[in-house]
């Protein structure tokens, strides 16, 4: 153990208390400023889609998937287009 002496410095029964609790206390400044600065969060805990609907391409915005909806082929598109 690299810091082996340390124990015999600082008492383990006030060091291990002071290292758990640095520990916990970075975990909870770190979960606090993600759940602060950041728009996801929300909606991921509450069960919606991230990003919401105005970061969703529309249905139509590819012409080949668009035209699959409808029942018209590739093909078809590409000949037209010609």
């Amino acid at each position: 153990m690299n810091n082996a002496k340390m124990w015999l410095v600082v008492k383990p029964s006030v060091g291990v208390p002071l290292l758990l609790g640095g520990v916990a206390i970075g975990s909870f400044l770190v979960h606090l400023a993600v759940v602060s600065n950041t728009s996801w969060y929300g909606d991921f805990v509450n069960g919606r889609p991230l990003g919401g609907v105005t970061a969703m391409a529309p249905a139509d915005a590819n012409p080949a998937l668009a035209a699959m909806r409808h029942g018209v082929s590739v093909a078809s598109l590409q000949a037209a287009a010609k």
